[in-house]
């Protein structure tokens, strides 16, 4: 099974081929520029896991800080 970050590293090769015009096998089938949104949401929904992974790795809340102002 694959990481998180391998996943995002995965998505973010097959939208870069995409908006090179290469070819890239994604899933078993080759992927174009017109599969870009769906490369896009994909790549944001792995971005969500890997920050709550990493955020549950630091003890914190993904996406979530605390100021302290005195």
């Amino acid at each position: 099974m694959a990481t998180a970050q391998e996943m995002v590293d995965y998505y973010t090769d097959a939208e870069i081929a995409a908006l090179e015009g290469r070819q890239f096998m994604f899933n078993g089938r080759q992927v174009m520029t017109q599969d870009l949104t769906q490369i896009r949401n994909g790549r944001r929904e792995w971005e969500r896991k890997l920050a709550a992974e990493q955020a549950a790795a630091g003890g914190g809340m993904p996406g979530i800080a605390f100021t302290r102002f005195e």
